[in-house]
Order: C-alpha cells, then structure tokens, then sequence
C-alpha cells in the first residue's frame, strides 16, 4: 500500500552505541509564538560564495552513509523544506533544485529560489547538496530533489514588524503546500511551545497525503528566538501525531542539554559542526559550538528520502517505524524524552525486514507486533549490530576525533573531522539481525 503521491541487504551493520542520558540540542525559529534557530548567528565567520571546505560532513560517517549509499542515494524522492528558502544557485544544490514556492509575500522571486538568512539553504544542502571538486559537502541523500517552500524571510525585529517574519499560519499553509506539490518528506525545521488547530490540521492534511513530517524537537538556547522558554514541554509540530519529532546529538553521538526533551521526542541525529551549503553560494560551517535540533531533522529527513527511495509503495507511518526501530539506543524496548527511540542509522532502516519479533515501538505493518519485554531475553543493554567483514565500527560513546582543513578563500582554518568506516564492500550478503532488536540472531533472507 502506497502513499498518494509516491515517486518512483546486506547485513544490519550497525554502530555500537550506548546512547546515554544526556540532553538535546540547537536554536528554533521565531515569529510569536514560533521559535527560530538563526543559522547565520551559528554559522562561522567569513563564509562567501568562494568558500569551499574540504572536509566532509562528520555526521555521514555516523549516518552509516557509505552502507546505504550502496543501495540508494535517494533518487526519485522530494524533500520540502518548509523554511527561509533555498538559494537554487548554489553549485551545490543547482541539480537538487527542484521548484517551490514563495509565501511570504515580499516580493522576493515566486519560486522560493531566494534565502537572505540561510537556515533553510543550509538545511537543504544537509539534505541532497551534490558533490563539488575541492569541496567535502554533500547530503545524505544526494539524488534526492528538493522543494523550496519560503514561509519566512528572517527573525530580526525590522523583518518581523513588517510581516515577514516567522508566523504560525504561513507554517501551516507552507505544509499543506508542500504535501499537494507531491513531497514525500517534509522538513519543518521550526518550534513553538503551543498547539495550534491550523497546524495540527496541516500535518494531519499532510500525512492523509503520503507526506512524513519531519520536525525538530526545540532548543534551549533561545538567542533570537521570539519564544523565551527553555522549559521542557513538547514542542509543535514535532508532537502532533505522524510527526517525527528530532533531537540533536553533539559530535559523539550524545544528545546534549542544548535542547528540549519531552514526549514529542521520537529520534535523534547529529546536530553539531554542520558542514553544508550557505546562503553565500559557498560552503559554511553551522552550530560549530553546540548542537542545533535545526540540523538534527535535517539529517532525519534525508535519511527518511533514503528510506521512501529504496521503500516506494510503503506508507509515511511505515517510513517512520523503519528509522525508529532501527536507531541506536541502550534499551532495545524503550524511548526516553531526551534521544527519544534512539541516533537514525538510514542503513539498517532500509534493510529492516519487518516481522513477529522486532523490539522497540510499535508497528504499523500488516501482520507485525513488537516483542513484549517479557518475552524478549534478559539483559539486552545495547544495540550492536554485526558489522560486515569490511566495515568498520563506529562507537558513539567514544571520543571523536576531529580536524579538518576549511579553505576559506585560499586561507586555511581548522574544521572537523571524524573516523570514517573502510568502503563497504557492494558484493551480496544475508541479512543479519542481531544486537537486540530482534528475539533470535539468525539470518533472515
């Protein structure tokens, strides 16, 4: 069964994780009562159109993207990203560019093709930036196409007195065009602390679709947010039902108390030292000093497009449960409010066989229940999945290194880097399943 608008394994190699009790991170998007995390504010310093940096992406190598690349990079899925726009003359995003649609009323172009702030260009190149000679950046889903839907221009006061900052209704209406425009994933990169009707409405209109939202969970760092509030109570639309609601680890896999935590928590990812796209044209570094949930539900949704590639006829709820039930976490059976089912790993959710068995949340394909805890073995403490022959495990409870050279215009300056995984070997393996998620550790063809 398929979703309305759908486009057209080797074993679950898996990172080893303890994913520890520690918090979430980032910046939100503001107009009242909408929080905005403000990318230029994080970005670093001299970033222009000529910036090429040539370190990759540290979160690829926890995104076990060398695995899943093997199968697909996307192709054939849109991702909308509800948000300040995409700059389509970006070298890197020319190819990814796919349309869109301005709805803040400034007289910028019609097509959503502008960004002045460049949250939802940085966002966009986390997501499917192509690759560039002397340049590291490239999204995590690099075939994939992307939707431009501007429902803001920037958070600052001038901005917002004029009507054209961060507003609850331009949310709402930029979902519900992203949904009728045909994206399968949905990006909204955006908080408030209240539960509004015209949202609710949106995601629901959207999910009816075939559209997975994916929202960030908030920050609790609050510099330019128009929402003063670090408390931590869900956040919208990340809590509304059919939302994937996202928290941001630092750069060891660990969900910091840079964010909110709650019960609208439903999975985390990598939000720091965000190696992407700017709105300059170049390349730019973003929440280099603490993680951002911005960035996290980035990550989440191109690993999403990853999943709608290689699982075209399969439902938005089907989507979700894949990267859910596959993430890492320290008990197999249970979420908590901080890294909610546990870090994405896009691999093993493309290759997740669903059945009788699997652990952790429940699921919404025919003829599947999740284990009960009492019928799983005991002392399940981390998910470990067996790495294939020539793939290099990574934990996420270790120390990182990082390092990397950022060519800024000919000058040099210090980047990041972390430990990569060997090249996966693309002959055919079995299936394996193991580490936890599932009652028995056979193979499954």
């Amino acid at each position: 069964m398929r979703s309305a608008h759908a486009t057209s394994a080797r074993p679950l190699g898996r990172v080893a994780a303890a994913v520890s009790a520690a918090a979430l991170a980032g910046v939100l998007l503001g107009a009242v009562p909408v929080e905005a995390p403000a990318a230029s504010a994080q970005s670093s310093q001299g970033c222009n159109a000529a910036t090429r940096i040539g370190a990759a992406p540290p979160a690829l190598s926890m995104l076990q993207s060398d695995l899943a690349w093997t199968i697909t990079r996307g192709a054939g899925v849109t991702v909308a990203v509800v948000d300040s726009g995409v700059l389509a003359i970006n070298p890197h995003l020319v190819d990814a560019f796919a349309g869109g649609v301005n709805l803040v009323g400034d007289g910028q172009v019609p097509d959503g093709s502008t960004d002045v702030y460049g949250h939802g260009t940085a966002i966009a190149g986390q997501i499917a930036a192509r690759k560039l000679d002397a340049s590291g950046v490239e999204g995590l889903a690099p075939e994939a196409k992307i939707l431009s839907v501007r429902v803001f221009a920037s958070d600052d006061k001038q901005t917002v007195e004029a009507g054209f900052g961060p507003q609850i209704g331009k949310l709402a209406a930029g979902i519900r065009w992203a949904a009728d425009a045909g994206a399968q994933i949905i990006n909204v990169s955006m908080s408030t602390t209240d539960d509004v009707p015209e949202v609710a409405d949106a995601v629901a209109y959207a999910t009816s679709r075939g559209s997975l939202v994916i929202g960030s969970s908030g920050n609790r760092n609050n510099v330019l947010s128009f929402v003063q509030s670090d408390a931590d109570v869900p956040r919208y639309p990340a809590n509304y039902p059919g939302v994937l609601g996202v928290s941001a680890t630092d750069l060891q896999g660990v969900v910091t108390d840079d964010s909110i935590h709650g019960s609208h928590v439903a999975i985390a990812a990598p939000g720091q030292s965000i190696i992407t796209t700017s709105q300059f044209g170049g390349d730019c570094v973003y929440a280099d000093s603490a993680p951002a949930t911005s960035y996290s539900a980035g990550y989440v949704s191109a690993a999403a497009a990853l999943v709608a590639a290689a699982h075209p006829d399969e439902t938005p709820a089907e989507w979700a449960y894949r990267l859910t039930a596959t993430a890492v976490r320290s008990d197999p059976d249970t979420r908590d409010d901080r890294a909610g089912w546990g870090v994405v790993q896009p691999y093993d959710a493309i290759v997740m066989q669903p059945g009788p068995g699997l652990r952790g949340p429940a699921s919404p394909f025919p003829g599947s229940e999740s284990a009960a805890p009492e019928q799983l073995a005991a002392d399940p403490v981390v998910v470990v999945h067996k790495p294939a022959p020539d793939e290099e495990a990574i934990l996420f409870g270790t120390t990182a290194a990082v390092g990397a050279l950022i060519a800024i215009g000919g000058a040099g300056a210090l980047g990041v880097f972390v430990s990569r995984r060997r090249q996966a070997s693309t002959a055919p393996q079995p299936v394996r399943h193991g580490g936890g998620l599932y009652r028995d550790d056979e193979p499954r063809d």
